[in-house]
């Protein structure tokens, strides 16, 4: 193709938006009960890790966080994505997916897990500078 840049990397992914899980969420049901109806919703998991680790319970948030991470990457390679490339921050639906990447390494350095909160911290960066600044 003419004018195709060779070197662009890979293209971003932008995972579909879940519009009754987010507007539960949103509205205020409880993220357990939003997790319980949509379990492929990172954002719930994110809030469920977030809420854990800020009542102290490190390996809970860890659990739920890795659960978010999980089923983010699902959605991600189903949209697409080959293991690299970014996952804009500015694109609502991602932000479950980053929030849990985010939530699992910080959950990870608590309970020691060096090496793997090292990990998810750069592949944050890698997927979103962004995210990193805005979670940071």
């Amino acid at each position: 193709m003419p004018g195709e840049n060779l070197m662009a990397g890979p293209p971003e992914t932008l995972l579909p938006d879940d519009p009754a899980a987010r507007e539960a969420l949103e509205s205020g049901v409880d993220a357990a009960t939003v997790a319980a109806a949509h379990p492929a919703y990172s954002a719930a998991w994110a809030d469920l890790a977030d809420r854990a680790f800020t009542a102290g319970d490190a390996v809970t948030s860890y659990a739920y966080a890795r659960t978010g991470y999980h089923r983010g990457l699902d959605q991600l390679r189903r949209a697409g994505w080959r293991g690299q490339g970014p996952v804009p921050w500015a694109h609502q639906p991602n932000r479950g997916f980053l929030r849990s990447l985010n939530a699992l390494g910080r959950a990870a350095e608590a309970i020691g897990e060096t090496d793997e909160a090292a990990r998810c911290a750069q592949f944050l960066r890698d997927s979103s500078a962004e995210a990193a600044e805005a979670l940071g």
